[in-house]
């Protein structure tokens, strides 16, 4: 029972024992608080990068891909059928997206995804990440709609940022357009020379070729028309990823540079050897928003039979339309890995690659869980600090009560009573500074978005920007074996640190503790 009075006494009044508990407090807090958020931020990642990707990529190394799809569908669904939950089919290609903004060309790299939108949604979440609700429910995401696009980010939990220019996005947006573009031809046409005119009774502004196609006026205005009719009729649909064309004003609103029922042009190669580069027209349809930057800045998608016949994809020998890649969505038990490696043993690796989604991010992941264990070490060091603060208050605390300890053995205290109060006075610190952080802890990550907004309301600067993160909130998960493996190592070290102090107040002899008393 003494062991446990002394042990309390001491918790009690040697104040600069403090300094340990608050070491180890905030050593186990923020262990806990990284921990959360990094676990949240990887689990997001992970979420968004499996929406989009598929759960197996079967797809070929070259751009001309692979004819017969429905032979390798067949083969795929007789070796692993029993693990199926979807497949689907598509074209992966390098272009450059065009579009004009303010009557300049604006140019971005992109690649180009060609599916068939009934078979994808099987094999991706890609719908909920469109910006028209009828897309998302099931329409065809290639035709152009009335208008109805979302005013702002239709995610849960979503800042409300204004999306301006989308009022009247859609076939509204497209009358409008070519109507300006035909009182522009109208306007060119009256006022073009008489004497510029090609001879006989043709329009110069009909569709079709035309004998004088440039011509200048009187102030030197070079005109050229390019002979296309014009009309509500929508060119091939693509959806374009919402960094191509939107920018971020300094009032927090969303701008856009195209926007549904505008044209576009790709420009991308054929499938031929040696390859030729070829250019089409195609109407936004939609934005595709899976706030993740490198693939909304970098992917649009458009009909699948449509790239493959633009880009001249047909076997010449059996007329069969080529794929590059068939993408394949996995039963919820199923094994990733199992399933990868009996697909590559049944196709030859020089023609085909095969690989899960995670193999695909394969850096990104492992550049977070290193991120994260480096920053546990970091952090544990925190705690370490607090244990070598205990250890020295321990050997000042047996110094100083070096009588007191030869009293106590020549009353008949043993050994092993002396150095266990010692321990348990490390236990009690440890306990006291785990308990603390924990609690302190568990409310940060609680209340972590109110205290990021309490900051930046008393700094003046944003502390989460959500367009660097793509992250409305900041994101955290909770884990117990986490916090059971913090709480332990914390406890450890606080003993350990315990231990050489109570060792040598337990090998003090009674006679020398008292000889100068």
């Amino acid at each position: 029972m003494y062991k446990l009075l002394l042990c309390w006494r001491y918790l009690r009044t040697r104040y600069i024992a403090l300094a340990s508990i608050i070491s180890v407090t905030l050593g186990v807090m923020t262990m806990i608080v990284v921990n959360s958020v990094m676990s949240g931020f990887s689990n997001e990642m992970q979420t968004r990068i499996h929406g989009i990707l598929s759960d197996i990529v079967f797809e070929s190394h070259g751009l001309e891909g692979f004819p017969d799809y429905q032979w390798h569908a067949a083969r795929i669904h007789e070796l692993v059928g029993d693990r199926i939950a979807g497949m689907s089919c598509t074209v992966h290609v390098p272009a450059m997206l065009n579009f004009q903004v303010g009557g300049r060309w604006v140019h971005r790299q992109v690649t180009v995804i060609g599916i068939d939108p009934e078979t994808y949604s099987t094999v991706s979440d890609c719908r909920q990440f469109l910006q028209h609700p009828k897309n998302r429910t099931g329409a065809d995401i290639f035709t152009l709609h009335e208008g109805g696009y979302d005013q702002q980010d239709h995610l849960p939990g979503a800042r409300i940022v204004a999306r301006q220019g989308l009022e009247n996005a859609g076939l509204e947006r497209r009358r409008q357009m070519l109507k300006r573009e035909r009182d522009l031809l109208e306007m060119r046409k009256r006022t073009m020379p008489q004497a510029l005119r090609p001879a006989g009774p043709r329009d110069p502004f009909e569709a079709g070729p035309i004998p004088n196609e440039a011509a200048a006026d009187d102030q030197g205005v070079v005109v050229k028309h390019e002979a296309e009719a014009l009309s509500d009729a929508q060119f091939p649909g693509i959806v374009l990823g919402y960094a191509l064309a939107s920018f971020r004003g300094r009032d927090g609103a969303d701008y856009f540079l195209s926007v549904p029922g505008d044209d576009v042009k790709l420009t991308f190669p054929t499938a031929g050897t040696p390859p030729k580069a070829v250019s089409a027209t195609f109407t936004v349809t939609d934005f595709y928003e899976s706030k993740m930057s490198e693939y909304d800045s970098a992917f649009v998608f458009v009909p699948l039979s449509t790239l493959q016949d633009m880009r001249g994809m047909i076997d010449p020998q059996t007329g069969a339309k080529c794929v590059t890649a068939i993408q394949i969505r996995l039963k919820p038990d199923a094994d990733l890995n199992a399933v990868r490696d009996k697909l590559r043993a049944s196709f030859p690796a020089e023609l085909y690659s095969i690989s899960t989604w995670r193999d695909k991010q394969g850096p990104l992941l492992a550049a977070v869980e290193m991120e994260t264990s480096i920053l546990n070490i970091l952090l544990f060091l925190i705690i370490a600090v607090a244990g070598f603060g205990i250890l020295a208050i321990f050997f000042m605390i047996v110094v100083e009560k070096t009588r007191d300890i030869g009293v106590l053995k020549s009353l008949g205290a043993s050994r092993g009573g002396i150095m266990s109060i010692f321990l348990a006075y490390g236990v009690s610190l440890g306990t006291v500074g785990c308990g603390a952080g924990l609690v302190l802890g568990l409310l940060f990550v609680r209340y972590i978005d109110e205290i990021r907004r309490m900051i930046e309301r008393l700094t003046g600067h944003e502390v989460f920007d959500p367009t660097i993160y793509y992250f409305q909130e900041i994101p955290t998960i909770i884990e117990p074996w986490t916090i059971a493996w913090i709480i332990g190592g914390a406890l450890l070290i606080a003993i350990l640190a315990s231990v050489l102090p109570a060792r040598r107040a337990a090998q003090l002899h009674p006679v020398e503790a008292l000889r100068y008393e």
